[in-house]
C-alpha cells in the first residue's frame, strides 16, 4: 500500500513538472514570435547565414560568420558568392560583400506568421533583388537574383535579442 502512495506521488509531481515545462516552452516561443516581429516591423535586424545552395553546384553549410543586415533604408550585405558570373571586374570584385541604400522596400505578411520582404539594391558592380522569408520561430530564407551573375539562396536564423 505504501509503495503505491509513493509510486502515485511520483507521477503526480513528474506531471507538474511536465506541464511547467511544456508551459514556459509555449511562452518561450511566444516570446521569440514577439520579438521577430518587433524587429521586422521596426526594420532593423540581423540574419545569420548558416548555409547556401547555388543554382548549379553543391549546396554547402558555411563555417563562418555571414550575414545580411537591415538598418532603416540600407543593407549590409556580408555573403559569400559561389556560381556563374556574367559580366565581372577583374578578379572578382566584391561579389556580395558590401553596403547600399535600399530601393522598393515592400513587406508582406503571409499565411502562419511568415513575412515576404522584398527589395532591390546595388552597388558600382552590379544590380540585386532580394527576396527575404522570415518565419515567426525566427529562421529564414534569402534568395539574391543578381543582374551580371546567377540567382543564389541561403538559410539563417534571425539574430534576436532576448
Amino acid at each position: 500500500m505504501k509503495t503505491a502512495k509513493l509510486i502515485l506521488l511520483c507521477l503526480s509531481g513528474m506531471l507538474a513538472m511536465q506541464s511547467a515545462t511544456a508551459q514556459s516552452r509555449s511562452e518561450k516561443k511566444a516570446q521569440t514570435e514577439r520579438n521577430v516581429r518587433e524587429a521586422i516591423n521596426a526594420d532593423h535586424y540581423k540574419i545569420n547565414v548558416d548555409y547556401m545552395q547555388p543554382m548549379k553546384g553543391r549546396s554547402r553549410a558555411l563555417t563562418s560568420d555571414y550575414s545580411i543586415e537591415i538598418r532603416n533604408d540600407s543593407v549590409f550585405s556580408y555573403l559569400p558568392y559561389f556560381g556563374v558570373a556574367y559580366n565581372v571586374p577583374y578578379g572578382g570584385g566584391k561579389g556580395l560583400i558590401f553596403n547600399a541604400p535600399i530601393t522598393g522596400y515592400k513587406k508582406e505578411s503571409l499565411k502562419k506568421g511568415k513575412t515576404r520582404i522584398d527589395f532591390k539594391t546595388g552597388n558600382e558592380e552590379d544590380k540585386y533583388e532580394y527576396s527575404l522569408t522570415i518565419y515567426s520561430d525566427g529562421s529564414a530564407n534569402i534568395h539574391i537574383q543578381p543582374m551580371n551573375r546567377q540567382a543564389i539562396s541561403y538559410s539563417g536564423e534571425l539574430d534576436i535579442k532576448e
